[in-house]
């Protein structure tokens, strides 16, 4: 018997085993059509989705980029924004307390929020409908296990956020607002509050206070989404953290400064800012940084991102002609400090208005916060006489509030679209916005924050002092924090 015929029989067998994997192979994708193609590069240019083009959506350079300045941007507010601002406020031994806080906490929050945090905030898996009933019963205030550790956030977009930024881009950029929230409560309890127990307090109020709440508010499935969640139980609008950072942060530090009592010699001895050169170069430096802040959560480099750019800078300007023209009025000076002070109520009014609101409204919302963050800052505080040393509670928390009231009476469609979409159409948020009844959702979604904002920082202040102890001692305190808790003065002269 020939080679040849040996060898036949054998190939016969191993045909067959041969075909499947011929069959198996993929077909190429086919070559999208000029058509699809210009849909495509429309869907970009106008930030929607590109579902309908039927090419899946990729980072975008232009978009991508803008998003990376935001995020730097932001992250500039804390270091080095508050800490110029918050360390120009204090007196000179308290100095070096102020920036060891906002660099503590941001590597504190930094290490949370790759571990947990992200997935808790902006993951969905506990919606699911195989995740169980408990899980789904926690879905409208925590979002799920699937990026622990940040697995899978890559550089491909989570279009449940943003079709044209990768995933990895969009996590940063949630992290600079998660990083200056808490750093801010701390301006209350300036110059009396021991590190170690800012860091506890601060990990605590993470955990309990700003996780649930950012969900809540900005998650694919929270409670009060009302812009992108369909299921929105409350359909309320923030556009860039008037609950999440403003009230969350202002109201936290009421009571935290509540609990600590006044700093020793307070009304008795002045107090006054050690440095308002420092203070009004981070003034500067938050406003510049709040462009990144307000116009990249539009989480793109679009029409509605240039709207919240320019309403930001009028509502700003507006705060800071209105509280030194006050003081002009009472006391015939303008102080340096109410221009300072202003900016920031400005800033922070239109923080969840800025995407929603057109020029006209953007001045409304700066008037208003400048003038009410004033009558806050002094006549209500001097009448109840607490010690919010550098009025984080009067600017941030009032204006806050404020600002998310008027969010609801001056949102137009005509500045977001996406007050008239899908989503809003489902849960009513657009019923009420052309029903002149979104103030009242925005009320009951300021009522649902300061259910849960108060109770959970009163309990955490309670916890801490049992721990650790809240205040240094009065010896201390009028040595100053920065040689008590760090070894370090913030100035030395030698020579």
């Amino acid at each position: 018997m020939s080679i040849r015929s040996r060898l036949l029989p054998l190939l016969l067998l191993l045909l067959p085993l041969a075909l499947p994997a011929t069959r198996l192979t993929a077909a190429p994708a086919p070559t999208p059509t000029l058509e699809q193609r210009v849909a495509y590069s429309e869907a970009e240019r106008s930030n929607s989705d590109p579902a309908p083009t039927g090419i899946a959506p990729s980072a975008s350079p232009s978009h991508t980029a803008w998003m990376m300045v935001s995020a730097a941007l932001v992250l500039f507010m804390t270091l080095p924004g508050l800490v110029l601002f918050y360390g120009g406020l204090v007196r000179q031994k308290n100095v070096l307390s102020m920036a060891a806080l906002c660099l503590g906490i941001t590597a504190l929050v930094g290490v949370i929020w790759w571990a947990f945090g992200y997935s808790l905030v902006f993951g969905k898996s506990f919606a699911a409908s195989d995740a169980g009933p408990l899980a789904n019963a926690l879905s409208p205030y925590l979002g799920g296990t699937e990026f622990l550790f940040l697995r899978d956030v890559g550089s491909a977009p989570n279009t449940d956020y943003a079709f044209w930024i990768p995933q990895n881009v969009f996590c940063i950029f949630e992290l600079t607002f998660a990083i200056i929230t808490p750093v801010l409560i701390f301006g209350a309890s300036a110059e009396r509050m021991k590190f170690t127990s800012v860091i506890l307090f601060a990990f605590l109020w993470f955990l309990i206070v700003y996780i649930p709440l950012t969900h809540m508010v900005w998650g694919a499935t929270g409670l009060l989404n009302g812009v992108w969640n369909p299921k929105a139980a409350i359909p309320a609008i923030d556009f860039a953290g008037g609950m999440v950072v403003e009230m969350a942060c202002g109201w936290s530090a009421l009571v935290l400064c509540l609990i600590l009592g006044r700093r020793n010699g307070f009304g008795r001895e002045p107090m006054m800012p050690h440095s308002m050169v420092l203070a009004s170069v981070g003034t500067g430096i938050l406003w510049v940084g709040w462009y990144g802040f307000n116009a990249g959560s539009a989480l793109a480099a679009d029409g509605i991102a240039a709207n919240a750019f320019l309403t930001t800078t009028l509502a700003g300007a507006t705060a800071s002609l209105v509280w030194p023209l006050v003081e002009f009025l009472q006391r015939g000076k303008p102080s340096v400090l109410g221009f300072c002070s202003g900016a920031v109520a400005g800033l922070v009014g239109i923080t969840p208005a800025c995407g929603f609101v057109d020029a006209g409204g953007a001045v409304i919302v700066g008037a208003v916060a400048g003038l009410v963050s004033f009558i806050a800052c002094t006549t209500i505080k001097r009448a109840f006489r607490y010690d919010d040393t550098l009025d984080v509670f009067g600017v941030h928390g009032v204006s806050g509030t404020v600002g998310l009231i008027l969010t609801g009476i001056l949102a137009t469609a005509a500045a977001n679209p996406n007050l008239l979409g899908a989503p809003a159409a489902a849960n009513g948020l657009k019923a009420a916005l052309e029903g002149h009844a979104l103030w009242l959702v925005q009320l009951k979604a300021i009522g649902v924050t300061l259910l849960l904002v108060l109770p959970a920082s009163l309990l955490i202040a309670v916890v801490v002092r049992l721990l650790v102890g809240l205040r240094p001692g009065g010896e201390i305190e009028s040595q100053g924090l920065d040689i008590h808790d760090h070894g370090e003065e913030g100035y030395t002269l030698n020579g």
